[in-house]
């Protein structure tokens, strides 16, 4: 691995740049990004034309590993050949696996400690990382990950720009957009959930808090010429109280009941639908649980992921909701409903 920090600044931005699909690179975009993440990162004001092409050079070169399949289309821009490729994903070198064998072994030191607990599982999936490449063998546990998932090279632009509290412009299309829409966008956190990321913030002029799914972000960037505007909008120890997922809908919690059958119970019990959740009958054949939490999106599909062995009790606005769900789905799948074509 090289050991310029500024030369690697250079080779992740190109690398960053060349796998995003959606616009074309020209030499002087390539100048342009690189000049941004140095001065963003480093305080350097400028790259110069020569450099970047030495840079390409040597990432198209096996003398770091890379041999980056960078070509050059009408003569003009620049891409991967191979879609997939990165140099994120070359394999670690017996210098890389050591030193990250020591620092997993320094961070087990601390995994007594109750404020350490959280990384546990960090600790874990580094060590069984480590030994797979190490032994070249199978890996010992198997992390939920989604490898396909899209957005994940924003990661370390989003969370650069809430760390130092920069004001982001970013290019979003969500699912019911036909096109991507751009504007500012003051980012307060980053959240993880069911394996997709999401930014939490608010737009520019709007005191709304909104929540952007990175998998629907097209570009982001930092706006040096804005002013970061500090967050006093929410609180994000209490702003997921009442909620699963990540859609914090303007309503009061609901009080919600819910027989779970036999099969089930067990499963609730040792994993809960909520921090709220408590067991309030235990009829024949399973239990009663009852959650505080606001009814949206994400908490109707977990409910419906049960299929049969649950059912809502109360409310019955949401006990009807389900209802009619479960017989539109019974209908879509009678021997007589008709088959489904898009429109």
């Amino acid at each position: 691995m090289p050991a310029n920090r500024n030369a690697l600044i250079r080779y992740k931005t190109i690398d960053n740049c060349l796998r995003n699909r959606f616009r074309k690179w020209t030499l002087q975009d390539l100048i342009d990004a690189v000049s941004d993440a140095l001065y963003e990162y480093e305080g350097i004001d400028g790259v110069s034309k020569r450099t970047i092409q030495s840079d390409i050079q040597m990432m198209r070169s096996d003398k770091l590993g890379y041999n980056a399949p960078i070509v050059v289309i009408d003569r003009k821009y620049y891409t991967y050949e191979d879609d997939t490729y990165s140099i994120t994903n070359m394999p670690l070198s017996d210098h890389d696996l050591a030193q990250l064998s020591e620092t997993a072994d320094f961070l087990k030191q601390f995994s007594g400690f109750s404020h350490f607990q959280a990384l546990s599982g960090m600790v874990q999936k580094l060590e069984d990382h480590i030994y797979s490449k190490s032994t070249h063998q199978a890996p010992i546990i198997d992390f939920e990950k989604n490898e396909n998932l899209k957005g994940l090279s924003f990661l370390d632009v989003l969370y650069q720009a809430i760390k130092k509290k920069e004001v982001l412009e970013i290019s979003y299309q969500s699912f019911k957009a036909r096109t991507a829409s751009t504007f500012l966008f003051h980012a307060y956190l980053l959240k993880e959930f069911n394996n997709r990321w999401f930014i939490v913030g608010k737009k520019e002029a709007h005191t709304q808090i909104i929540t952007l799914a990175l998998d629907r972000i097209v570009t982001a960037k930092t706006n040096p010429i804005k002013n970061y505007i500090e967050n006093i909008y929410f609180d994000p120890k209490t702003y997921y109280q009442h909620t699963i997922g990540v859609t914090v809908k303007n309503t009061k919690p609901k009080i919600i009941r819910i027989f779970v059958n036999q099969y089930s119970a067990p499963y609730v019990l040792t994993k809960p639908l909520h921090h709220s959740q408590k067991v309030i009958e235990t009829p024949p054949k399973g239990i009663i649980i009852q959650v505080e939490v606001i009814i949206n999106f994400e908490f109707e599909r977990l409910i419906l992921g049960f299929g049969e062995t649950m059912q809502v009790l109360s409310p019955k606005k949401l006990k009807l909701r389900m209802k009619k769900k479960f017989a539109d789905a019974l209908e879509r799948y009678s021997d007589d409903a008709k088959t489904w074509q898009p429109t």
